[in-house]
């Protein structure tokens, strides 16, 4: 499989380079998007979980959430 490619522009000469990642590069850059999706993956587990949290609250009080902001005001 080939390694993503990667745009250079030098801003003195006006030069744009696009060149394949060497395979260091493209190591290191796997492993910086694995960690992105895995903290991402992470980010929506706990907002699914807050978000459920609530429904079950609201359903043992036994009111919508617009009810639950009337409370609050």
């Amino acid at each position: 499989m080939a390694n993503d490619s990667i745009q250079i522009y030098d801003h003195a000469t006006g030069e744009t380079i696009i060149r394949e990642l060497t395979d260091d590069e493209q190591a290191i850059r796997d492993k910086e998007v694995a960690a992105f999706l895995a903290e991402e993956a992470k980010i929506t587990a706990n907002i699914e979980s807050a978000e459920a949290d609530k429904a079950a609250l609201l359903a043992k009080l036994g009111i919508t959430a617009d009810e639950a902001k009337l409370l609050l005001l």
